[in-house]
């Protein structure tokens, strides 16, 4: 008889165009080769539903998002109150399977007493209190700045109020395993990695044709290293340099363009952008925030040539000896001007093969969740 879990997704996660939208998908996708009957609900806010889901899951609900001002609280975080829902408790309270809730975003059911002897888990995908703390310092926006110190302060909170209500958080990164046992010494703390595509270290040795940053432009810290890069780094280094990515702003595409050696491909299709990544010699990923883990960054490493980042990119991820880490703009043009006439060598995809293979086995890590939720071991595929 074949097991069946709740799995609460924090948005529609397909298309898996984005972080969190793949490490979604790729889990559902990886569950049900395992066997495992996926009843998901789905809340839905600026997006459509996608029938696409139906074939790796028993049942799929969607959810309306509180928008808003309707969703603002002065005891929750927005991220959860806006996904407080009554019917999706309902349904939820119609089984007694495991319930998985992605990211703290879906955590407003563990504060409802009809839940107080569910088996129920959490899936961190960042630090939120951290992330938001970070959120704030990238922004020029007075009203924006406010809103997102304000929600780290709530989320500082309430994460230390949930923490011992579940029967186990599951993080994503070294960085937040250490945050969260540090803080929340009964809480059951487990690590288990991002769930990603059916990616195999396929890297060509020799030599790539310009430097690329890419990630979704629409995320205001994404936006602002992408203008870092162009205003820091290749202000005066006259290399090629492409950003590419969702949605970027009028602001990052004129300055983009502003150089004969630098430009911007906004929202590639997801064929296209592999194509780039595969074809660019150096990956320069600098980030403003040291929480979670960055799949631009893990997917550079499986289908790309050399990798620059700053610390706050690596953090956390076990991947820093394939990477090369700069700490100021002078260090990441120091580097960018020593690799790019550089050929990618075989030994540097050894190093890759060594940190990437185990770690990052969709297979491997959901059984992890499965034993830890069924305490056994489910069927392979």
């Amino acid at each position: 008889m074949s097991k069946e879990i709740n799995l609460v997704a924090l948005d529609i996660p397909f298309p898996a165009d984005y972080g969190g939208g793949i490490d979604q998908f790729h889990l559902i996708r990886t569950l049900h080769h395992l066997g495992i009957g996926i009843h998901l609900h789905c809340f839905k806010y600026k997006q459509t539903e996608q029938s696409a889901l139906t074939q790796y899951c028993k049942s799929v609900y969607y959810y309306d998002r509180i928008e808003g001002h309707a969703g603002f609280s002065h005891k929750l975080p927005y991220i959860v109150s806006t996904r407080s829902n009554e019917q999706l408790y309902r349904r939820l309270l119609d089984n007694d399977y495991p319930i998985i809730l992605e990211g703290i975003h879906t955590s407003g059911v563990i504060l409802d007493p009809r839940f107080s002897k569910r088996s129920i888990y959490i899936r961190s995908h960042n630090v939120e209190q951290r992330y938001y703390r970070a959120l704030a310092s990238c922004t020029n926006s007075p009203f924006r700045k406010l809103y997102y110190i304000h929600e780290a302060y709530l989320l500082k909170k309430y994460e230390a109020t949930l923490a011992e209500k579940v029967a186990a958080i599951f993080t994503l990164s070294e960085t937040d395993t250490h945050f969260y046992r540090t803080n929340y010494k009964k809480a059951n703390i487990i690590e288990v990695p991002v769930f990603l595509p059916d990616w195999e270290l396929n890297t060509q040795t020799g030599m790539g044709s310009y430097c690329l940053y890419h990630g979704d432009l629409s995320v205001e810290a994404n936006e602002k290293a992408a203008i870092w890069l162009l205003k820091n780094v290749f202000n005066d280094l006259k290399l090629p340099f492409v950003i590419a990515g969702k949605n970027p702003s009028d602001k990052l595409n004129k300055l983009a363009h502003s150089q004969q050696h630098t430009c911007l491909v906004a929202n590639p299709a997801e064929k296209e952008l592999q194509d780039m990544i595969a074809k660019a010699h150096i990956h320069v990923l600098p980030s403003f925030i040291d929480t979670g883990i960055k799949i631009k960054l893990i997917n550079a490493l499986f289908n790309g040539k050399h990798v620059i980042v700053n610390e706050a990119t690596v953090n956390g991820s076990g991947l820093e000896a394939a990477c090369h880490i700069a700490t100021t703009a002078a260090a990441f043009k120091n580097i960018i001007s020593q690799l790019y006439h550089q050929p990618f060598a075989e030994e540097e995809i050894t190093i890759r093969k060594k940190l990437l293979g185990n770690r990052f086995n969709n297979r491997t890590n959901a059984q992890a969740i499965l034993e830890t939720i069924f305490d056994t071991k489910p069927s392979s595929y």
